[in-house]
């Protein structure tokens, strides 16, 4: 099992810089793109596309007018945005497809458990994506 995005396996973290495009916009890491997907006020989307850091990016998402159904669609908004860095970046798509059959877990320290897992307890969903993906990428 992986059970952190860092070291070795950080290339998985959406803190990673690979270019992601939205909207015809690019953004330096997945996250930056992902938090601006929860806004369509362009302003908005312009400071966190502007963001210095994924941390940053993310600061700023959680302050966004956020588009009405974000609970509903933000898994997809994921997916779409993960499959896009490994379809883009053929290094980064080696990396995730020399992992194998292990388990990605997004493990951390911060209390993600809908993302991830936190002292044992989460929904993992940034890793059960990034498996989802894998097994795509592999047909």
């Amino acid at each position: 099992m992986i059970s952190s995005f860092s070291g070795h396996h950080r290339f998985l973290s959406n803190f990673f810089p690979c270019e992601i495009e939205l909207d015809g916009e690019i953004y330096v890491s997945l996250e930056h793109a992902f938090q601006a997907r929860k806004t369509l006020d362009l302003a908005e989307r312009a400071k966190v596309r502007a963001a210095k850091t994924p941390g940053d990016a993310k600061h700023l998402g959680r302050k966004v007018t956020l588009v009405e159904n974000w609970e509903k669609i933000k898994l997809g908004v994921m997916e779409t945005l993960v499959h896009q860095k490994f379809k883009r970046h053929p290094i980064l798509r080696g990396e995730l497809l020399l992992t194998g059959d292990e388990e990605l877990v997004e493990g951390n320290t911060w209390g993600d458990v809908f993302w991830g897992v936190c002292r044992g307890k989460g929904e993992n969903h940034l890793g059960k994506i990034l498996m989802k993906i894998r097994s795509e990428l592999r047909r």
